[in-house]
């Protein structure tokens, strides 16, 4: 059992050092100043980052015909690839990089994002068949501490006060980082482990206490006027490494309680004569994961039905305006004169860690036969109402509805995008989840395209004609009166799928088979 435990502490490691695009606010405003380049083309670099997802399916198709090891390493060296000439051009250390070389480099390493992704969601489905929403959700959680993990090592190895230093640090980081965990870890990077599937309830209330440590931990850190003066950056860093180390106290209590259990059934069996009898609850009597019959659903059979466009519209004005709005972060905080541009990073990040935990926290204290007959649609619809608000609290123009608006956006975007994992198998299966899923996020790049575009043409007609910056409350207002807009259709669209697929509830239950 506790091979399974590690396989869920690899994918945590990977996710908290995959989230190498949400970096990208971190470095944009130097990245402008050396390109000499314009909002829109930078909105543009933005968007490349998600541009990658447009072809993430074929990690999925690579992950049904190589091993999952092989995949993971494939992603990595298209991170080092991308994100290391750009290190390389920073440092004057190669040639000039044009503009399309450099969009397509930075797509190329959004799509070494999606393979390490594909990796992480298979280890959960296969190896946690039965708790398959607690185990995406634990993992995918921590794609929320990577701009967090990323700023703290940077506030340690670059210079605070030199953007040119921080921006080179980040490109490195981003290339070299993934591919050394990926090698890590590799060895963990398996299918399922044979046997019978059985809950795993002891396992995971230890890794919600830990998770729920872990991001109180990134939350503090990140307000920076609060700890800077009384915790070093070298301090903080150590903090996270060593926190990040504590999910492996899972596997090794699961080592040892097998041990003891495995040492109690042999004294039993001398004891009664050679017979022992081992009472299991058997699996099927909770139901699972199971929410009734699924078609296993192609990908050709799947873009045919309703469901999935309705289910891609709600999450393309859900979760994909909440990172087009982190993608804009550093020049929105720019625009108001607010200069925490690094603690609203890492801020957004914090909070996308909590959201992205929260469904999970649900599932695993309120188990589906004991919650309102509420489909995975339906919660994605409860918290796009939210970030509507938030979008609207964006037109106040003090600095604290700035930081609880990001706070807001960053948790609600990382619980939809928790939730949509699951909602991809409870609505088309899971035998073509790796492809399904990556066709699904396509509208990613997409979004980034259409609302980061039309953010940047008003953020350039909101400037001043002689300057390359746009000051003032009127740089994005238009933009978060169309982004809250197009959020609250989003979740009228939400609720009309959840009455869409509400019969799937009321369905007989049966056990959630895994991933072939």
């Amino acid at each position: 059992m506790a091979i399974e435990w590690l396989t869920l502490v690899a994918a945590i490691w990977l996710q908290s050092i995959n989230g190498t695009n949400s970096n990208f606010p971190a470095y944009s405003s130097e990245l402008k100043r050396i390109l000499s380049t314009s909002q829109l083309n930078l909105n543009n670099l933005a968007s490349a980052n998600d541009a990658g997802k447009l072809f993430g399916w074929i990690s999925g198709v690579a992950a049904d015909h190589l091993p999952l090891w092989l995949v993971l390493l494939i992603g990595s060296l298209l991170g080092l690839l991308g994100y290391g000439l750009q290190f390389l051009f920073l440092t004057s250390q190669s040639p000039h990089l044009s503009y399309p070389l450099l969009f397509l480099l930075t797509a190329l390493a959004g799509n070494g994002i999606c393979w390490i992704n594909t990796v992480c969601y298979l280890l959960a489905i296969r190896n946690f068949p039965l708790d398959r929403q607690i185990a995406v959700g634990l993992s995918t959680s921590y794609i929320g501490l990577s701009a967090k993990l990323y700023t703290d090592i940077v506030d340690v190895i670059a210079d605070s006060n030199s953007p040119s230093d921080r921006a080179k640090a980040f490109l490195l980081l981003n290339a070299a980082l993934p591919l050394l965990v990926c090698l890590a870890v590799a060895p963990l990077a398996r299918g399922a482990v044979v046997g019978k599937s059985k809950r795993l309830s002891r396992g995971f209330f230890a890794m919600f206490v830990i998770s729920m440590a872990t991001g109180v931990f990134a939350v503090v850190t990140s307000l920076k006027t609060v700890v800077a003066g009384a915790l070093p950056s070298y301090a903080i860093l150590a903090g996270m490494v060593v926190i990040l180390l504590l999910p492996l106290v899972v596997p090794a209590g699961e080592k040892v309680t097998e041990t003891v259990r495995r040492r109690c059934l042999i004294a039993v069996h001398h004891d009664d004569g050679g017979v022992a009898a081992v009472v299991e609850k058997d699996v099927e009597s909770d139901g699972g994961e199971g929410v009734g019959v699924v078609d296993e659903m192609g990908p050709l059979v799947m873009v045919r039905r309703v469901e999935f466009w309705l289910y891609f519209f709600v999450y393309l004005f859900g979760a994909t305006l909440g990172f087009v709005f982190v993608n804009n972060l550093a020049q929105i905080a720019e625009s108001r004169g607010c200069s925490g541009t690094s603690s609203l990073v890492s801020l957004s990040a914090a909070f996308n860690f909590f959201g992205r935990l929260l469904p999970s926290f649900l599932d695993y204290f309120f188990p589906r036969s004991k919650r309102l007959l509420v489909s995975r649609a339906g919660a994605m619809g409860v918290m796009m109402g939210p970030m509507c608000g938030a979008f609207f609290l964006l037109l106040n123009e003090e600095d604290a509805s700035l930081y609880v608006g990001t706070g807001i956006i960053g948790i609600c975007t990382g619980a939809i995008t928790c939730i949509s994992v699951s909602t991809t198998a409870e609505l088309f299966g899971t035998k073509n989840f790796g492809v399904n899923h990556n066709i699904l996020v396509s509208n990613i790049p997409i979004g980034s395209f259409l609302f980061g575009d039309f953010a940047a043409l008003l953020y350039n007609k909101a400037r001043n004609h002689n300057s390359s910056l746009c000051m003032g409350q009127n740089c994005y207002r238009t933009t978060f009166i169309l982004w809250g807009s197009l959020c609250c259709l989003g979740t009228f669209l939400a609720f009309i799928l959840h009455l869409r697929t509400k019969k799937l509830l009321c369905s007989p239950k049966i056990t959630t088979q895994s991933v072939a």
